[in-house]
């Protein structure tokens, strides 16, 4: 086994150890929504907005997708933004999840700047808010990308009370367009545009965190540099 290889396997099996293991809270660690079965509780806010998001039934990477649509101007369906109050919600921390991920496809002809939101309350004002501090960029027209969000407490921004209440006691998650970074309310609203995405396989997943990833990193180097001497000791041997 040559040295890349060797450095890949004991990666990955050092980060199979390291993963956090399922607590009795949702989301599930490993849980995905395909949209095989329609759009899976995800939907859209506002009484006079058009029913969303629409479960297409065929084009995504693996069949269905859910596709949203926003038209942009100050009405009803003005702003892309998707939000899920069932699978999606509870104690994030307790349940070792820590990264999103998801196939994107930008559809529409404006590049797309994603990020996701948590909240608790989801009903009446809020107390505890938290928004990803940098987005996900995605270009138009790229075909469907795999994407990642990050979602441990170092990576989102609290917009209201602190990080770990919301991502302890999430009662809704929402998925939003804004380049600049806040989170949905009156004084700054998502803004508005004109696009159509689509989402499919989104999946709660868990990675080491930095601290944890460079000590994994540290003692990786020091098995690959005992392997390197030993290679060399041994061709000192056979010459």
């Amino acid at each position: 086994m040559n040295f890349t290889k060797l450095f890949v396997t004991s990666l990955m099996a050092a980060c199979c150890l390291l993963l956090p293991s399922a607590a009795a809270a949702d989301p599930v660690l490993f849980q995905v929504d395909t949209f095989e079965g329609g759009s899976q509780g995800w939907f859209t806010g506002g009484p006079f907005a058009t029913p969303q998001p629409a479960a297409v039934v065929s084009g995504g990477p693996t069949g269905n997708f859910m596709l949203l649509t926003a038209v942009g101007g100050a009405g009803p369906n003005s702003r892309l933004s998707v939000l899920n109050a069932s699978q999606w919600t509870g104690n994030y921390i307790a349940a070792g999840v820590n990264v999103i991920t998801m196939d994107l496809n930008n559809f529409g002809a404006t590049d797309l700047y994603l990020r996701l939101m948590f909240e608790d309350p989801m009903f009446g004002p809020p107390t505890n808010v938290a928004f990803s501090t940098a987005p996900v960029f995605l270009a138009a027209g790229g075909g469907w990308t795999s994407v990642s969000f990050l979602v441990w407490p170092g990576s989102l921004t609290p917009g209201l009370g602190t990080v770990n209440a919301a991502l302890t006691g999430a009662t809704a998650i929402r998925i939003y367009h804004s380049q600049n970074p806040g989170f949905p309310n009156p004084v700054v609203p998502i803004p508005p545009i004109s696009a159509q995405l689509g989402v499919d396989n989104i999946r709660a997943a868990a990675i080491p965190e930095p601290a944890t990833m460079l000590l994994l990193g540290t003692g990786l180097a020091g098995v690959a540099a005992k392997v390197r001497r030993r290679r060399k000791v041994a061709k000192c041997e056979e010459a």
